[in-house]
């Protein structure tokens, strides 16, 4: 047990290195991460979602990187970058100067300057209207996820969850982490690279009460820092 305690106090004290740490906060967010001393609070939903403020956009600096949701930017697909709303959100950009409008898919974090809610990729930006300017005051409004043709707001209780247990910046650690997991108290659990950092993540389960319940037997065996997210 001493241990397993000092393998996720090393986990945090790696996470906290970084630009980006995250908190557990399971009442309003997925999960939070700070970015230059800020911290972001993921939407477990986008359900209602509306947002008015300045959008901006990226292009050939970012082209061919990789983006939060491990995706590769292409400035030629109709995508963005918003700091809260869940990874494969699809929302609908107005452009209020001109009327102009696009639907886009959130695949990245961002923008980080001060007064700006979105970052268009360069495609969506022409599709509106606002390259020359390089900003434009715009409306959002959250669709949901596309399936079949179709948007859908997402059902936060049904879906597949995992129950984060460790982060680290060393995929071997991550992988060392993972092992000791499963020999010592038989939990299955798979790393994945989300944002910065190899997450251990244990699960899947389909239900988020599930998913919590799950969490709370964890914390009794000692894993204090879980937190559920949807994958």
């Amino acid at each position: 047990m001493r241990i397993l305690i000092l393998l996720l106090l090393l986990s945090f004290t790696l996470q906290s290195c970084g630009k980006k740490v995250l908190v557990f906060e399971p009442k309003k967010c997925s999960y939070t991460y700070r970015v230059k001393g800020k911290t972001y609070c993921v939407r477990r939903s986008s359900t209602g979602y509306v947002e008015v403020g300045i959008a901006s956009w990226y292009g050939p600096g970012f082209h061919g990187k990789r983006t939060a949701s491990g995706e590769f930017y292409n400035m030629y697909k109709l995508t963005a970058a918003h700091k809260t709303l869940p990874l494969g959100t699809y929302v609908r950009v107005i452009n209020l100067e001109n009327g102009k409008s696009v639907v886009v898919k959130i695949n990245d974090r961002g923008p980080f300057v001060p007064g700006r809610i979105i970052d268009l990729s360069y495609a969506a930006a022409k599709r509106i209207g606002m390259l020359s300017k390089g900003t434009a005051r715009v409306k959002i409004i959250a669709l949901g996820r596309r399936v079949d043709h179709r948007y859908r707001q997402e059902n936060y209780e049904k879906g597949r969850f995992y129950v984060q247990v460790g982060a680290f910046k060393n995929k071997l650690n991550a992988y060392r982490f993972k092992h000791k997991l499963l020999r010592k108290y038989g939990i299955k659990a798979k790393v994945v690279k989300l944002e910065g950092y190899y997450r251990v993540l244990a699960g899947p389960i389909f239900t988020y009460s599930a998913a919590e319940a799950y969490r709370k037997k964890l914390k009794r065996l000692g894993l204090r820092g879980s937190f559920i997210i949807r994958y």
